[in-house]
C-alpha cells in the first residue's frame, strides 16, 4: 500500500490548511480558492487528497505520511536521548553509593580538633588549669557540631 493511500488525522488536516491561510495571506489564493481548499482539506481522508489540495502551490510541503514518519523519528531519537541520559544518571549516583562522591571524603566520628580540645580538657584537669569549665563548655559545643553537622551534610 503506497504511503500517500493512508488515513490521515486532525493534525494533517489542520497543518495543511496552517498552509493554504499562509498562501492566501501572501495573496497566491483568493478568497473563493481558500474557501474552497478548505472544505477539501475538512473532506480528506488520505494523504493523497491533501497533497491535491496543495499540489499547485509553492513550496515543497512534506507529504502527511512523510511528516508523520519525520515525527516519529524524532520521538524515537528524543526517547534513545532520553534513556541514555537516565542510564547515566542512574550509573553516577551507584558510583557515588559505592565509592563515596570525589570530591568529598566521609568521616567517621567527631572532626580531628574535637580530640585535641578532649586532650587539653584532660590535660588541666590533671594539672589543675583553671580553664577546665571553659574547655569542657567548648568540647560540649564542638561535639554538638560535629554531629549536627554530619547528620546534615553527609546523608548518602
Amino acid at each position: 500500500m503506497d504511503r500517500d493511500d493512508l488515513r490521515i488525522g486532525d493534525a494533517e488536516r489542520e497543518q495543511t490548511m496552517a498552509a493554504l491561510r499562509e498562501h492566501f495571506a501572501q495573496g497566491r489564493l483568493t478568497h473563493e480558492e481558500l474557501d474552497e481548499r478548505l472544505d477539501r482539506t475538512l473532506a480528506a481522508k488520505t494523504g493523497r487528497d491533501l497533497t491535491q489540495v496543495t499540489a499547485d502551490l509553492p513550496g515543497h510541503q512534506p507529504t502527511p505520511a512523510r511528516a508523520v514518519d519525520d515525527w516519529r523519528e524524532s520521538m524515537m531519537a528524543n526517547r534513545h536521548q532520553v534513556e541514555a541520559m537516565r542510564q547515566a544518571h542512574r550509573d553516577m549516583r551507584r558510583q557515588w553509593h559505592h565509592h563515596g562522591h570525589p570530591w568529598r571524603r566521609h568521616h567517621r566520628g567527631p572532626h580531628p580538633f574535637v580530640g585535641v580540645l578532649f586532650a587539653f580538657m584532660l590535660l588541666s584537669l590533671i594539672f589543675g588549669f583553671g580553664v577546665f569549665k571553659v574547655l569542657f563548655v567548648v568540647w560540649l559545643g564542638a561535639m554538638l557540631f560535629s554531629l549536627v553537622h554530619r547528620r546534615f551534610h553527609h546523608r548518602g
